[in-house]
């Protein structure tokens, strides 16, 4: 919820009333008015409402089979695009990565970006070696037909401390184009070193957005560090699981 307004996101906004749940935020004592911008505590304030609280929620929360599957990360240096459409292969190795990153102040110690890595996104709890849940991942995939993309809501222009997070608005417009099938018929480039193909225009989204060379506010030789950086990390992980893996799963992480 930081910096959360009625401005930015009214739904949610007006969905924190009496009956959700709140932690981590400062609040007046006397009003009872909560100061989302404070971060005095973390960065990492948060709330759980019930679904209904918030319109249009679909109740009982049950669909079908999924169209689309969104792999979901959080890149603090800056250089993972917003967008991205997955090959099967691709869909496996980031599944098994499980990448995001931790910020200054969401953790104690913490003091600038790191990389984190969770296999299949919930390594804790994992029975299986992560790569057989990937292969049950790209078979259901196949067989359904299912997209897959990796959309990142971190930072753009630069990493955390130089550059910004990805603006609310425009992660919510790139999840609009993805169930429209906008994306679906879009035109790609492709972002070197992940090896990314990233759409050239999404509704509603600055073009220089969606490609983190374009948008990066340093010099290339930054831009270049930085994402060297962050593939040899992801090289680095996978090499637990790379036994299992195919040739194709490997092939499918980032090239240096």
């Amino acid at each position: 919820t930081i910096d959360l307004s009625a401005e930015k996101e009214p739904e949610i906004f007006s969905a924190i009333r009496f009956g959700s749940v709140l932690e981590n935020v400062i609040y007046d004592d006397d009003s009872r008015v909560v100061d989302y911008a404070d971060c005095s505590i973390t960065e990492n304030t948060r709330c759980a409402y019930p679904i209904e609280f918030i319109p249009n929620a679909k109740v009982p929360c049950v669909g079908g089979k999924p169209q689309n599957i969104v792999l979901l990360t959080c890149d603090a240096f800056g250089v993972l695009p917003p967008v991205a459409k997955l090959t099967p292969a691709q869909a496996m190795y980031h599944f098994i990565s499980g990448y995001t990153a931790k910020i200054a102040g969401t953790e104690e110690g913490v003091t600038e970006p790191e990389a984190t890595f969770s296999a299949c996104f919930g390594q804790p709890f994992l029975v299986w070696h992560p790569v057989k849940y990937a292969q049950m991942l790209a078979q259901k995939m196949q067989e359904n037909n299912v997209n897959v993309w990796l959309v990142n809501t971190g930072w753009n222009g630069g990493a955390y401390g130089v550059g910004k997070r990805i603006s609310l608005k425009y992660s919510r417009a790139i999840i609009d184009a993805i169930h429209s099938g906008e994306l679906q018929d879009a035109e790609y480039s492709t972002y070197g070193v992940f090896n990314l193909q990233i759409p050239t225009a999404v509704s509603n989204v600055p073009a220089k957005v969606l490609d983190p060379s374009q948008a990066w506010e340093g010099t290339p030789e930054e831009f270049n560090g930085t994402i060297s950086k962050l593939a040899h990390l992801f090289q680095a992980n996978f090499k637990e699981y790379a036994d299992k893996a195919t040739p194709e799963i490997i092939a499918a992480g980032p090239q240096l």
